[in-house]
Protein backbone atom coordinates (compact mmCIF):
# COMPACT_ATOMS: atom_id res chain seq x y z
CA UNK A 1 0.00 0.00 0.00
CA UNK A 2 1.16 3.76 -0.53
CA UNK A 3 0.36 6.99 0.81
CA UNK A 4 -0.06 10.32 -0.54
CA UNK A 5 -0.30 13.85 1.24
CA UNK A 6 -0.69 16.79 -0.55
CA UNK A 7 -2.01 19.81 0.34
CA UNK A 8 -4.35 22.51 -1.38
CA UNK A 9 -4.48 26.56 -0.60
CA UNK A 10 -7.17 27.91 -1.62
CA UNK A 11 -7.09 31.57 -2.74
CA UNK A 12 -9.51 33.66 -0.45
CA UNK A 13 -13.17 33.85 -2.58
CA UNK A 14 -12.61 30.38 -4.20
CA UNK A 15 -13.95 28.34 -0.82
CA UNK A 16 -16.39 29.38 1.34
CA UNK A 17 -15.56 26.24 3.77
CA UNK A 18 -11.78 27.59 3.81
CA UNK A 19 -12.81 31.73 4.13
CA UNK A 20 -14.63 30.73 7.01
CA UNK A 21 -11.64 28.87 8.38
CA UNK A 22 -9.11 31.93 7.45
CA UNK A 23 -11.65 33.85 9.88
CA UNK A 24 -11.51 31.68 12.48
CA UNK A 25 -7.90 30.90 12.52
CA UNK A 26 -8.49 28.52 15.57
CA UNK A 27 -10.79 26.11 14.05
CA UNK A 28 -10.62 23.17 12.63
CA UNK A 29 -12.49 20.55 10.53
CA UNK A 30 -11.49 16.96 9.71
CA UNK A 31 -13.00 13.83 8.07
CA UNK A 32 -14.06 11.51 10.09
CA UNK A 33 -15.27 9.41 6.95
CA UNK A 34 -15.25 10.13 3.46
CA UNK A 35 -16.39 7.75 0.46
CA UNK A 36 -17.07 7.98 -3.30
CA UNK A 37 -18.55 6.12 -5.81
CA UNK A 38 -18.47 6.70 -9.95
CA UNK A 39 -21.47 8.90 -9.53
CA UNK A 40 -21.64 9.84 -5.66
CA UNK A 41 -19.61 11.26 -3.13
CA UNK A 42 -20.62 11.33 0.56
CA UNK A 43 -18.62 11.99 3.75
CA UNK A 44 -18.89 13.13 7.61
CA UNK A 45 -17.04 16.24 9.14
CA UNK A 46 -16.15 16.98 12.68
CA UNK A 47 -15.34 20.29 13.21
CA UNK A 48 -13.98 22.52 16.31
CA UNK A 49 -13.85 26.41 17.28
CA UNK A 50 -15.78 29.03 19.06
CA UNK A 51 -19.44 28.88 18.87
CA UNK A 52 -19.16 32.26 16.08
CA UNK A 53 -16.34 29.21 14.24
CA UNK A 54 -18.62 26.65 13.72
CA UNK A 55 -21.71 29.67 12.91
CA UNK A 56 -19.54 30.96 9.98
CA UNK A 57 -18.27 27.02 8.86
CA UNK A 58 -21.94 25.47 9.39
CA UNK A 59 -23.37 28.27 7.36
CA UNK A 60 -20.55 27.89 4.42
CA UNK A 61 -21.57 24.14 3.98
CA UNK A 62 -24.98 24.42 4.46
CA UNK A 63 -25.34 27.22 1.97
CA UNK A 64 -22.80 27.09 -0.32
CA UNK A 65 -23.96 27.08 -4.62
CA UNK A 66 -21.60 24.02 -4.89
CA UNK A 67 -20.35 21.16 -2.76
CA UNK A 68 -17.31 22.72 -0.87
CA UNK A 69 -15.37 19.47 -2.11
CA UNK A 70 -16.39 20.39 -6.07
CA UNK A 71 -13.41 21.94 -8.34
CA UNK A 72 -15.61 22.87 -10.44
CA UNK A 73 -15.61 26.99 -10.28
CA UNK A 74 -19.12 27.76 -11.30
CA UNK A 75 -22.15 25.85 -10.54
CA UNK A 76 -21.95 22.29 -11.61
CA UNK A 77 -25.49 21.50 -11.05
CA UNK A 78 -24.63 18.74 -8.82
CA UNK A 79 -27.35 17.38 -6.15
CA UNK A 80 -26.07 17.98 -2.88
CA UNK A 81 -27.11 17.77 0.77
CA UNK A 82 -25.87 18.55 3.83
CA UNK A 83 -27.24 17.86 7.36
CA UNK A 84 -26.29 18.84 10.68
CA UNK A 85 -25.77 15.54 12.86
CA UNK A 86 -24.17 16.83 16.41
CA UNK A 87 -23.77 20.19 17.86
CA UNK A 88 -22.09 21.63 21.02
CA UNK A 89 -20.43 24.81 22.29
CA UNK A 90 -17.18 23.80 20.56
CA UNK A 91 -18.04 21.29 18.35
CA UNK A 92 -20.26 20.43 15.25
CA UNK A 93 -20.37 16.95 13.15
CA UNK A 94 -21.66 17.27 9.54
CA UNK A 95 -22.95 14.77 6.61
CA UNK A 96 -22.78 15.88 3.60
CA UNK A 97 -24.33 13.49 0.41
CA UNK A 98 -23.61 14.84 -3.38
CA UNK A 99 -24.87 13.35 -6.33
CA UNK A 100 -22.23 14.52 -8.87
CA UNK A 101 -23.07 15.68 -13.04
CA UNK A 102 -20.65 15.67 -15.88
CA UNK A 103 -19.07 19.34 -15.22
CA UNK A 104 -18.54 17.81 -11.56
CA UNK A 105 -14.50 17.76 -10.54
CA UNK A 106 -13.51 16.37 -6.89
CA UNK A 107 -10.22 15.03 -5.55
CA UNK A 108 -12.00 11.46 -4.75
CA UNK A 109 -13.32 10.83 -8.29
CA UNK A 110 -9.85 12.20 -9.52
CA UNK A 111 -8.35 9.91 -7.51
CA UNK A 112 -10.60 6.64 -8.79
CA UNK A 113 -9.88 7.33 -11.97
CA UNK A 114 -5.82 7.39 -12.06
CA UNK A 115 -5.47 5.15 -8.36
CA UNK A 116 -8.39 2.96 -8.34
CA UNK A 117 -11.84 2.25 -6.35
CA UNK A 118 -9.74 1.04 -3.23
CA UNK A 119 -8.66 4.66 -2.04
CA UNK A 120 -8.95 5.89 1.49
CA UNK A 121 -9.22 9.22 2.09
CA UNK A 122 -8.71 11.88 5.21
CA UNK A 123 -8.58 15.06 5.29
CA UNK A 124 -7.52 18.12 7.88
CA UNK A 125 -8.51 22.09 6.94
CA UNK A 126 -7.11 24.77 8.90
CA UNK A 127 -7.89 28.28 7.23
CA UNK A 128 -6.67 27.98 3.44
CA UNK A 129 -5.24 25.26 3.99
CA UNK A 130 -6.63 22.18 3.21
CA UNK A 131 -4.68 18.56 3.76
CA UNK A 132 -5.24 15.28 1.79
CA UNK A 133 -3.97 11.79 3.05
CA UNK A 134 -4.44 8.74 0.78
CA UNK A 135 -3.91 5.47 0.93
CA UNK A 136 -4.26 3.13 -2.67
CA UNK A 137 -2.65 -0.08 -3.62
CA UNK A 138 0.57 1.50 -5.19
CA UNK A 139 -0.39 0.40 -8.49
CA UNK A 140 -1.95 3.47 -10.38
CA UNK A 141 -1.05 6.35 -11.84
CA UNK A 142 0.12 8.87 -9.64
CA UNK A 143 1.88 11.29 -12.31
CA UNK A 144 -1.83 11.00 -13.97
CA UNK A 145 -3.94 11.58 -10.85
CA UNK A 146 -1.45 15.04 -9.81
CA UNK A 147 -1.73 16.25 -13.49
CA UNK A 148 -5.74 15.94 -13.40
CA UNK A 149 -6.01 17.47 -10.45
CA UNK A 150 -3.43 20.56 -10.90
CA UNK A 151 -6.18 20.73 -14.22
CA UNK A 152 -9.29 20.77 -12.13
CA UNK A 153 -7.83 22.87 -9.25
CA UNK A 154 -7.08 26.05 -11.32
CA UNK A 155 -5.80 29.49 -10.34
CA UNK A 156 -8.31 28.37 -7.36
CA UNK A 157 -5.40 26.90 -5.63
CA UNK A 158 -1.65 26.06 -5.17
CA UNK A 159 -1.29 22.57 -4.54
CA UNK A 160 1.69 20.96 -2.77
CA UNK A 161 2.85 17.50 -2.47
CA UNK A 162 3.39 16.63 1.12
CA UNK A 163 4.90 13.12 1.70
CA UNK A 164 4.56 9.79 -0.92
CA UNK A 165 5.49 6.78 1.05
CA UNK A 166 5.27 3.06 1.67
CA UNK A 167 2.65 3.01 4.37
CA UNK A 168 4.50 0.77 6.61
CA UNK A 169 7.18 3.89 6.66
CA UNK A 170 4.61 6.16 7.77
CA UNK A 171 2.93 4.05 10.29
CA UNK A 172 6.26 4.25 11.51
CA UNK A 173 6.72 7.89 11.64
CA UNK A 174 3.23 8.20 13.33
CA UNK A 175 4.14 5.44 16.14
CA UNK A 176 7.68 8.06 16.72
CA UNK A 177 9.52 5.43 15.91
CA UNK A 178 11.13 6.71 12.80
CA UNK A 179 10.66 9.87 10.61
CA UNK A 180 12.81 12.60 9.35
CA UNK A 181 10.82 16.01 9.03
CA UNK A 182 9.74 16.67 5.41
CA UNK A 183 12.71 19.10 3.57
CA UNK A 184 9.71 21.46 3.57
CA UNK A 185 8.68 21.51 7.41
CA UNK A 186 13.15 21.48 8.29
CA UNK A 187 13.22 24.58 6.38
CA UNK A 188 10.33 26.39 7.79
CA UNK A 189 11.61 25.23 11.37
CA UNK A 190 15.32 26.29 10.84
CA UNK A 191 14.15 29.78 9.29
CA UNK A 192 11.36 30.18 12.85
CA UNK A 193 14.51 29.65 15.08
CA UNK A 194 16.77 31.84 12.80
CA UNK A 195 14.47 34.64 12.91
CA UNK A 196 13.71 34.88 16.64
CA UNK A 197 10.11 33.03 16.28
CA UNK A 198 10.69 30.93 19.08
CA UNK A 199 12.36 33.64 21.18
CA UNK A 200 10.52 35.24 24.13
CA UNK A 201 8.95 38.20 23.35
CA UNK A 202 9.01 36.94 19.40
CA UNK A 203 11.19 38.75 17.04
CA UNK A 204 8.88 37.63 13.91
CA UNK A 205 5.28 36.75 13.40
CA UNK A 206 4.39 34.13 11.21
CA UNK A 207 3.01 36.38 8.70
CA UNK A 208 6.59 37.90 8.31
CA UNK A 209 8.03 34.88 8.32
CA UNK A 210 6.26 33.66 5.62
CA UNK A 211 6.64 36.70 3.33
CA UNK A 212 10.93 35.60 3.85
CA UNK A 213 9.97 32.42 2.58
CA UNK A 214 7.71 33.52 0.35
CA UNK A 215 5.00 30.56 1.15
CA UNK A 216 1.29 31.15 1.35
CA UNK A 217 0.98 32.16 5.41
CA UNK A 218 -1.21 29.33 6.32
CA UNK A 219 1.41 26.97 4.80
CA UNK A 220 4.02 28.06 7.28
CA UNK A 221 1.28 28.07 9.97
CA UNK A 222 0.65 23.98 8.61
CA UNK A 223 4.57 23.05 8.18
CA UNK A 224 5.44 24.05 11.92
CA UNK A 225 2.11 22.85 13.45
CA UNK A 226 3.19 19.50 11.80
CA UNK A 227 6.75 19.51 12.69
CA UNK A 228 6.45 20.78 16.17
CA UNK A 229 3.70 17.91 16.63
CA UNK A 230 6.62 15.36 15.48
CA UNK A 231 8.58 16.26 17.34
CA UNK A 232 7.01 16.52 20.57
CA UNK A 233 5.58 12.73 19.98
CA UNK A 234 9.31 11.68 19.13
CA UNK A 235 10.41 13.28 22.11
CA UNK A 236 8.18 11.94 24.34
CA UNK A 237 8.37 8.06 22.85
CA UNK A 238 12.20 8.39 23.28
CA UNK A 239 11.55 9.80 27.33
CA UNK A 240 9.00 6.26 27.20
CA UNK A 241 12.06 3.98 26.20
CA UNK A 242 14.52 5.65 28.81
CA UNK A 243 12.09 5.19 31.57
CA UNK A 244 11.57 1.94 30.41
CA UNK A 245 15.32 1.30 30.35
CA UNK A 246 15.84 2.45 33.78
CA UNK A 247 12.94 0.62 35.42
CA UNK A 248 14.58 -2.68 33.53
CA UNK A 249 18.02 -1.93 35.12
Amino acid sequence: MRELVFALDYEPGCNRVADALAEHPNARVRSLSLHATADRLWRVDHATGTPEALDAIEDAFLTSDYYADCLATEDCGATQTTRVLDRADDTLVLYSDWERTPACASVPHIARDHLGEGVLFETRHEGHHYTWRLIHSGEGNVAAFFDDLAAAVGESAQMEILRTADTTASMRESDGTQGALSPEQEAALRAAVEHGYYESPREVDVGELAEHLDVPRSTLTYRLRRAEEQLAKQYVAGSRVGEESSVSR
